[in-house]
């Protein structure tokens, strides 16, 4: 891939710029190619930072810098925000109750938890410090943060209370499934990003990815215990080589309730990554601006108007056989 001729930002520009975790309000002092010799070079810029002193100036390169847009701002809002209400968190919680602060937002309704027992007197106290040892590591790990809008929590309850409450389940396949919801918003998205350019490209792994882990999670963690028998019936269908979903993915099938559910996973499933904070810090941008474009109006209205439907006595006793 061929860097851009032009540079992305001016001199004199206003923009935000990635310090460590959080985004802050910048001016593009100066800027120049990384390699002066490579005439393809990409660019890095000098920046100041709003309101810090001139010996924080500092050279980056363009993946740190984002055009001061309002969707860019509301995003370091968010971020701060989050940051601040986890230091709370971590500040009022005795570290015995902190693993359970991290509780996933559609709860542990089908989650199970097992220590291994040790084996005799002389190894509980090591195998005690080894158990610390492995908490301390993940609450680290953890530490990773998405921010969702009230509006998307507010759907991820009700989603939460059609199934497990008024055992309903969603209508299949959703007429807006998961990989059409993701490859409209990468046709939205790609519009204000520069051909060619890092940014682009992140953004068709990141959407590329999303269906990998959509697919690879949901049979596995994305489904409440009701849903179930409806999900073996749809696999058995995608299976069959003659059948309405012949071919199709999870993804072609299942709709924005289960993309929603497989979001508020992310910060689990990244925290087993060995990702770096960078490539972490980037990631979670690209997913927190997934679901703030969800969250409009036209977006909820269009892919969470899935019909709930009650499955049958004799779906409900089945499930209720094997419980």
């Amino acid at each position: 891939m061929a860097p851009p001729s032009e540079p992305l930002y001016k001199r004199d520009e206003k923009a935000l710029c990635f310090h460590h975790e959080l985004l802050y309000e910048a001016k593009v002092l100066d800027f120049k190619p990384v390699d002066p010799n490579d005439k393809k070079s990409a660019y890095q810029y000098k920046v100041h930072y709003k309101g810090w002193k001139n010996t924080w100036d500092d050279w980056v390169p363009e993946d740190r810098l984002r055009k001061l847009t309002p969707e860019n701002k509301e995003l370091a809002h968010n971020l701060r925000h989050d940051m601040l209400q986890t230091q709370r968190n971590q500040r009022a919680l005795p570290t015995s109750h902190k693993k359970k602060a991290h509780s996933s937002t559609r709860g542990s309704e089908e989650r199970q938890t097992s220590v291994a027992a040790g084996s005799g007197p002389r190894g509980q106290k090591r195998g005690r410090d080894y158990e610390i040892e492995k908490e301390d590591a993940f609450q680290a790990r953890l530490a990773v943060r998405i921010y969702t809008p009230d509006r998307l929590k507010s759907l991820l309850v009700d989603d939460w209370e059609n199934v497990t409450k008024n055992l309903q389940l969603v209508r299949l396949p959703s007429d807006k499934p998961a990989s059409v919801i993701l490859d409209e918003y990468f046709e939205v998205e790609k519009l204000k990003r520069r051909p060619g350019s890092p940014e682009a490209d992140i953004l068709e792994e990141v959407v590329q990815g999303m269906k990998e882990y959509f697919n690879k999670s949901l049979g596995r963690i994305l489904l409440y215990r009701f849903e179930r028998e409806q999900f073996y019936d749809i696999h058995a269908r995608m299976e069959s080589p003659t059948g309405d979903l012949a071919g199709r993915t999870l993804a072609d099938v299942y709709g924005g309730e289960h993309l929603l559910r497989l979001f508020v996973s992310m910060p689990e499933l990244i925290a087993q990554t060995n990702m770096d904070n960078q490539s972490i810090n980037r990631l979670r941008e690209e997913l927190s601006s997934m679901l703030n474009w969800l969250s409009k109006d036209t977006n909820v209205n269009t892919y969470f108007a899935s019909t709930y439907e009650s499955p049958g006595q004799e779906y409900t006793d089945k499930i209720r056989g094997v419980a």
